[in-house]
């Protein structure tokens, strides 16, 4: 598959799955979302999601969280936000993420309505997990670590294994595979980006078509044992 025939639309974060900040919010409501999220970039709005005022970065409000905070004023840490439509073609948006330097934008579509946001990382992530997703199938790799606290898994994978690799308890009496396991959870077929947290783990739709799961990023908690593979 080449980004250049993949379309914002296709690997954007959907409207539904946006979570947004505020205008009118204060600093500890802020840093409420922002800790239970663990995103470092939030679109703030002022009616509803139509209404985008601007970007807040996490790292801006670490002067406030220093001084009185009630000194913080939303006005004082808004970015502009970076509008792109849905048809803008996902190999462009990465040479302006780079060429622009900055990492998200707001996504509208063709009635200037807001259908959700995309950014540098999720375009990334594609990359990746295009390249991991062949390797995986040329030699049957279930599990691959991308970072720390992060990895790949094929939606095909079992239960059985995952559990046994991770130390987890999931149920397998309903269904056998993690990509059913998800979509259970979700109760219907989840759309590329969409995320969804089963019992403290958070599971982000990598890779579906429009019949099933084809991959997925599993974020462990911070807690969670050690992963037992076989090498």
């Amino acid at each position: 598959m080449d980004i250049a025939d993949q379309r914002v639309r296709d690997i954007m974060i959907p409207r539904s799955q946006m979570i947004t900040l505020k205008r009118n919010q204060t600093l500890d409501e802020c840093l409420d979302v922002i800790i239970e999220s663990a995103h470092s970039r939030f679109p703030v709005i002022s009616e509803d999601k139509d209404h985008i005022e601007g970007i807040l970065m996490a790292k801006d409000l670490l002067p406030f969280m220093r001084s009185n905070s009630e000194a913080f004023s939303m006005e004082q840490v808004l970015r502009p936000a970076v509008v792109v439509p849905e048809s803008k073609r996902v190999d462009r948006m990465l040479k302006e993420f780079r060429s622009q330097r900055y990492h998200m934008a707001i996504v509208i579509d063709e009635f200037g309505g807001v259908s959700g946001l995309v950014t540098i990382e999720d375009i990334l992530e594609l990359i990746v997990g295009e390249i991991e997703d062949e390797y995986d199938e040329e030699e049957d790799i279930d599990f691959r670590q991308l970072s720390r606290h992060t990895w790949t898994v094929r939606a095909l994978a079992s239960i059985e294994d995952f559990n046994e690799a991770y130390g987890t308890h999931f149920s397998d009496e309903e269904v056998d595979t993690i990509g059913g396991l998800v979509m259970q959870a979700f109760g219907h077929l989840p759309a590329r980006g969409e995320s969804i947290d089963i019992d403290g783990y958070q599971f982000k739709v990598a890779m579906a078509d429009s019949r099933r799961i084809i991959q997925v990023h599993v974020k462990l908690p911070d807690d969670a044992p050690q992963p037992k593979l076989e090498d």
